[in-house]
């Protein structure tokens, strides 16, 4: 198969800080889509499907909105809110797929590039285990670094070991032969999480899809285990469960014009 979806193969880490010391490490893969290839993907492949069940599988309505069936109309409309017209370039979503017909996606990252091919914005869209859905929708500043460095105020409850008065630090390389996201979440005296994801890239085929599944046969499932079962030993920890809030009166947050290193209220409102 040939074009610009990827498949990414590493590890995903969190290194808590406070309250106390506590690390997870996981290895896991994930799939670099391009949103225009997923028809061709799905015919040209026997191990993958689109919107169909198949060993491997990726449902639009696991992501955006939930209804809408064509993501790139979701992702155009939410960036229409921010002002940014991509005007026709391509949008690439790196997340992990359905394996077997489950999955669940803790993060998820459409990279929004214009018709030049610079990247204009970043979308993060956030589930977690409550089965609620978040995304914020920050453009890129300077598309000419090599490293993307956003920030954002903390909009959606995430974690019941986590306060809700957090800033998100964002910094992501590529994706291109390798992909690393790092995410800092601190509160106002310091960093109390940093978690992390890089692999290395694949060429999208068969071959290597089947690698993975006989390596990680059950990814998306060990994702889950592993959320509930790091959660029962920061309980044994003595950290304290937060109270969980209302979810915020908009499933998007748009802040059309961030400023690198400063979170600006200006510039961010949820909707």
């Amino acid at each position: 198969m040939t074009g610009k979806s990827r498949i990414y193969s590493g590890n995903v880490v969190h290194r808590r800080f406070k309250p106390r010391s506590h690390v997870l490490r996981y290895r896991c893969f994930w799939l670099l889509l391009d949103l225009n290839e997923l028809p061709a993907l799905g015919r040209a492949s026997r191990l993958f499907g689109y919107n169909r069940g198949a060993p491997v599988s990726f449902h639009a309505s696991d992501h955006g909105d939930g209804k809408t069936a064509d993501l790139r109309d979701y992702v155009d409309a939410q960036l229409a809110d921010a002002e940014i017209d991509l005007g026709g370039g391509a949008v690439r979503l790196l997340c992990m797929p359905r394996i077997v017909g489950y999955g669940f996606n803790p993060l998820s990252i459409y990279f929004c590039y214009d018709a030049d091919g610079e990247l204009r914005a970043l979308i993060w869209e956030v589930n977690n285990t409550f089965g609620e859905r978040h995304s914020y929708v920050i453009g890129v500043a300077d598309s000419a670094k090599t490293v993307v460095r956003q920030r954002c105020a903390k909009q959606f409850y995430v974690s019941p070991f986590m306060d809700q008065d957090l800033t998100y630090d964002f910094r992501v390389s590529g994706p291109s032969d390798n992909v690393t996201v790092v995410i800092r979440t601190s509160d106002a005296q310091g960093a109390v999480l940093a978690a992390s994801m890089s692999g290395h890239a694949r060429e999208f085929t068969d071959a290597n899809l089947l690698k993975l599944l006989l390596r990680q046969p059950f990814v998306t499932f060990k994702v889950i285990a592993a959320i509930h079962w790091e959660a029962v030993k920061l309980r044994i920890k003595g950290i304290g469960l937060r109270k969980k809030p209302n979810p915020p009166s908009s499933p998007v947050t748009v802040i059309a014009h961030p400023v690198v290193g400063t979170v600006d209220p200006l510039n961010a409102a949820s909707r």
